[in-house]
């Protein structure tokens, strides 16, 4: 996009000047005001409509949603969460109250703020996994407390999605995936998103991934895409998938908990955690 003018520099925008920045036409702005409330919200009649920074922080995170692949009404819907008050960061007692209530619009309303003003990376460690930490507690206290995870787990996993839809990339170079006999695949749904925050396409191969099954996807893609293998218990972890995708061309990248260190999984790259697994995947293969 090329422009004339400082956006950082301004408190008001006009249509037109928001129109050269997105790089849409104007009828799209007075399309996305008129169907879905997105715009300029303290215009007068008979005046000059002008968007200030928090309508154009708006207009951009749904501009952002439609180019990742979202639709304009569920782009929208996810926008507007901008325009509430921001949640306190780590807020964990509201969530999980939701959750144990199973109230599933306040759980998705909740996580969707945290994601919308916080990203991906604070929601994930400061509000999502001391959730999941307490909700062990329970469980390990023999309190129960499945229902609750599954239940939380799925709120996350449909905020993602809602919130951060996949690229729309035509051959993305990441491929994420569980290993064979591997059921948790949160945190690759938690990956996919932080990447695609930052405009890194990822293919997310879900869980319990057999090896016949990778081979075949490393197939369809072009040779010298990165492979990240989740493993989130050591009874999972086989350095034999490692070396089966590396043979047909990938670069691979263990992850998760389940690895042994460094040396036992032959030197390779070992993400060891969300925000060293998005420097490194968003700032080579992006």
């Amino acid at each position: 996009m090329s422009h004339d003018y400082d956006p950082a520099a301004l408190t008001e925008y006009t249509v037109g000047a928001v129109a050269r920045l997105l790089d849409v036409p104007v009828a799209t702005l007075r399309s996305w005001n008129l169907r879905y409330g997105i715009g300029p919200r303290q215009h007068r009649p008979g005046r000059t409509r002008y968007y200030t920074r928090g309508d154009l922080e708006v207009v951009l995170r749904m501009a952002a949603l439609i180019r990742a692949g979202a639709t304009p009404a569920s782009a929208a819907r996810a926008a507007r969460v901008l325009l509430e008050p921001a949640p306190a960061p780590g807020d964990v007692g509201p969530l999980l109250a939701a959750a144990e209530r199973m109230d599933v619009a306040t759980l998705t309303g909740l996580v969707s703020a945290h994601l919308a003003h916080h990203g991906v990376c604070d929601t994930w460690n400061r509000l999502c996994r001391p959730a999941f930490e307490r909700i062990v507690e329970r469980q390990d206290a023999g309190e129960g407390y499945i229902d609750v995870e599954h239940l939380l787990s799925w709120a996350v996993a449909t905020s993602l999605h809602r919130g951060l839809p996949p690229l729309t990339a035509r051959e993305p170079r990441v491929l994420l995936a569980c290993v064979e006999g591997e059921q948790h695949s949160l945190p690759l749904e938690v990956l996919r998103a932080a990447l695609a925050e930052h405009r890194c396409a990822a293919l997310l191969l879900g869980a319990n991934l057999p090896m016949s099954a990778l081979a075949d996807a490393l197939a369809r893609r072009p040779r010298g895409c990165v492979v990240v293998l989740w493993a989130q218990r050591a009874t999972t972890a086989r350095v034999d998938q490692l070396e089966m995708a590396e043979g047909l061309g990938a670069t691979v990248m263990p992850a998760g908990p389940g690895w042994p260190d460094i040396e036992a999984v032959g030197g390779r790259t070992q993400l060891s955690s969300l925000e060293d697994a998005v420097a490194v995947l968003a700032g080579e293969y992006a």
